[in-house]
């Protein structure tokens, strides 16, 4: 039920944090994956890592805000593995600021990145996942597509956005038994978020407090979720935003 052999991911910025945990899980459940990112000397390294635990792996340049840079990722993928019936979502980035200083230039690359980015990977996986049979979306929402943040209105507003438009994926594109989901990450420690403990140093203690679990997540916390979401254990679940969060987002 949960076996991924003969499967291939792409896992956009899947060369660290989130998405490397991902992918190192994808990769254990059987999955050939194509790391997709910005970066090629840490993509090389996320491919060693995946390759030194028993998987299979190869890398690509990609830069997901170009139409064309997503063609050329999803066209080296199916050339190198055959196919691509799995597509993780998760390329990200930020800009702190407050509404009313935010300039709009950042305001367009977050969301042309968290979201627009989203749209054309999938967009692009759709016709190759249609041929197969299926597929499996699985897009990277964040706890701000539930909560609000001051300083990071832009932030909020594309994860808020990868909800909705992983609904409509999931309604739009059952007939082709492609299901698509979201997943919501709480606090994980990866170089985003030590970036935000820097800018806020009482942040650690704050999500010590406020997480059930007393702890912060891990990367590999987000493999299950992942093997379950790409795996035919999940075949009638579509449109689910799901977070992975030790509890955090239950509390009142």
């Amino acid at each position: 039920m949960f076996d991924l052999s003969g499967k291939v991911a792409v896992v956009t910025g899947g060369n660290g944090g989130i998405g490397l945990g991902m992918a190192r899980g994808l990769a254990a459940a059987g999955a050939k994956i194509m790391i997709a990112a910005r970066n090629d000397e840490k993509s090389r390294a996320a491919v060693a890592d995946i390759e030194t635990r028993g998987g299979a792996a190869a890398f690509v340049s990609v830069d997901v805000t170009e139409e064309k840079s997503v063609a050329a990722m999803v066209a080296a993928t199916v050339e190198r593995f055959g196919r691509l019936d799995i597509l993780v979502n998760n390329s990200g980035i930020n800009r702190r600021g407050m509404a009313q200083d935010l300039a709009v230039a950042d305001w367009h690359t977050v969301l042309d990145t968290n979201l627009t980015g989203a749209f054309l990977c999938a967009r692009a996986a759709y016709p190759h996942m249609k041929q197969a049979g299926g597929g499996k979306i699985i897009n990277i929402g964040s706890m701000m597509s539930i909560f609000g943040s001051g300083v990071l209105p832009a932030y909020a507003a594309s994860k808020g956005g990868i909800v909705q438009l992983t609904k409509s994926l999931a309604c739009g594109w059952a007939k082709d038994n492609i299901q698509a989901n979201a997943v919501l990450p709480g606090w994980i420690d990866t170089d985003l978020t030590r970036g935000a403990r820097q800018y806020n140093p009482a942040l650690n203690d704050y999500v010590l407090g406020r997480t059930p679990a007393k702890r912060w997540g891990m990367i590999d916390d987000m493999a299950g979720i992942a093997v379950f979401l790409a795996s035919p254990a999940s075949d009638f679940i579509t449109g689910a935003a799901i977070p992975v969060d030790g509890g955090y987002s239950s509390l009142g």
